[in-house]
């Protein structure tokens, strides 16, 4: 049977149409991308079309975020949004791109083979990362770099003080309100005041004034910091578009305080899905590394780093002690350590608090080895102050991520001893020759500038690094 011509037309212009459909209209959408790489895949891209029409669908926030002052502003919000995500993406797009080729470089290449190489000009402007402190010291350095061309963090204003946009700047969870005053006080080369021009945002509240400030004292009722956190993340959605667009993935909060994760549970997204910066990093308590980034901490009694530790004795200064601990009985780990070697041995010294007339600061300085057990939380600031001592740290510890682990190496400037082992202690550090024993001390002094706090903060110290750590997070990049 003959076919009429003009029956013939209508599906042929139909295909046209629909290809000038799917070239002109959808190809730009589809190159609107928000990419994660995970692991050893190469990563997945979904359309910023599609999460966002998946979380229109799951966001418990939704009802919320649909009412009020941000539903007059959302369309506008959104379409703002949809063009700069597209270019934040491909600047992010060319940093990994960049970091694969730092990473496929060959083994000879590298410059992992030195403990450290250090230009010494008064300042780190032309320091260049090396040596066996790193896992991959070219990827690391390849991907600070990146970090300083590029990386965006926009803090949000809201929130009121002392709660929020303040923290401790001294004693145990000082890096808390230093970092804070930093990002928010400081020359501002990270931080942008265009939320649309942001790749990470920060949620400015301090847990530790929340407990100071919210909780009553011996209750252990953690209610009001979750009450908290919940108000403080609904009220970030209903004024900005940026948290439910991506389900918070792009968020950070960032607290030392050992109660962190408690609060962050007022939001199961911040709690699931955000980067949570934290000093309680353990695993067996939720702290996923693939996402949370751990947080060094740093006991700053008056707010400043003891002078004793800023000047450690030269390498020819003889250490008289093979180790030292100092400190409270309380944790799973610490009950050991004392019972099998509080004075139990001259060259383990061992006190569960101090005498009076001794001198703590002088007892590391005079240490081969710090024992850095930890306590009721994993996280200890012996950690930290070893490495200002130059005194090499014994991780004594379950379940704790280290911080920097992404870039450091830690076996090249610390022992880690399994809990199981604290009976055989002098048997495993005395087994330590006397050059591996200065390969580990000449580490320590290496990775000491990833420790130090400067205000202001400069290149590589602690404050970058923990920027860089979130960088990573952004990236979702593993640097292996």
């Amino acid at each position: 049977m003959d076919i009429p011509r003009k029956c013939l037309f209508s599906p042929i212009l139909a295909l046209i149409l629909l290809s000038f459909i799917v070239l002109v209209v959808l190809r730009p959408v589809q190159l609107l991308k928000f990419t994660t790489i995970a692991g050893p895949k190469r990563g997945h891209s979904v359309s910023l079309d599609h999460l966002r029409m998946k979380l229109s669908g799951e966001n418990q926030l939704h009802a919320v975020v649909n009412s009020g002052e941000f539903r007059r502003n959302k369309f506008s919000d959104d379409r703002a949004a949809t063009r700069k995500v597209g270019k934040l993406e491909q600047t992010l797009a060319a940093a990994r791109a960049s970091m694969r080729k730092a990473a496929s470089e060959s083994e000879g290449e590298r410059s992992n083979h030195t403990v450290a190489t250090t230009v010494h000009d008064g300042g780190d402007r032309h320091y260049v990362p090396a040596g066996a402190i790193y896992r991959n010291a070219r990827l690391f350095h390849r991907s600070y770099l990146e970090m300083e061309k590029i990386f965006k963090v926009y803090v949000y204003p809201d929130g009121e003080l002392p709660i929020a946009h303040d923290g401790p700047c001294k004693d145990i969870y000082s890096i808390e309100g230093r970092f804070l005053h930093e990002m928010e006080h400081g020359p501002g080369r990270f931080r942008t005041n265009d939320p649309n021009a942001a790749h990470v945002y920060f949620l400015p509240f301090s847990v530790t004034w929340m407990v100071k400030y919210l909780y009553t004292p011996l209750s252990y009722n953690v209610t009001p910091l979750k009450q908290f956190v919940s108000d403080y993340v609904r009220l970030i959605s209903m004024r900005h578009p940026f948290w439910n667009t991506t389900h918070g993935a792009d968020h950070f909060m960032l607290s030392c305080h050992d109660w962190a994760p408690h609060a962050s549970q007022g939001n199961s997204f911040l709690y699931n899905t955000s980067i949570r910066v934290m000093c309680n990093a353990n695993t067996s308590e939720g702290f996923n590394p693939r996402k949370d980034v751990s947080l060094p901490e740093i006991h700053l009694y008056g707010g400043e780093v003891s002078p004793k530790l800023l000047s450690p004795p030269s390498n020819n200064t003889p250490r008289r002690y093979l180790a030292f601990f100092s400190g409270g009985l309380h944790g799973p780990i610490r009950p050991s350590l004392l019972h099998h070697w509080k004075n139990h041995d001259a060259d383990i010294r061992v006190y569960e608090y101090l005498p009076k007339d001794l001198d703590y600061y002088s007892f590391m300085l005079n240490s081969k080895f710090c024992l850095c057990p930890s306590g009721h939380e994993v996280a200890s600031p012996r950690i930290v102050e070893a490495i200002y001592a130059e005194c090499v740290p014994v991780i004594l510890s379950k379940y704790y991520v280290l911080p920097f682990s992404d870039v450091l190496q830690w076996k090249a400037f610390s022992v880690q001893v399994d809990v199981s082992d604290i009976p055989r202690l002098k048997e495993i550090l005395s087994a330590i020759s006397e050059d591996e024993y200065w390969k580990l001390k000449e580490g320590v002094k290496a990775v000491r500038k990833h420790f130090t706090l400067n205000r202001p903060a400069k290149r590589f110290d602690v404050f970058h690094m923990i920027l860089h750590s979130i960088w990573l997070r952004r990236l979702n990049i593993q640097l292996r």
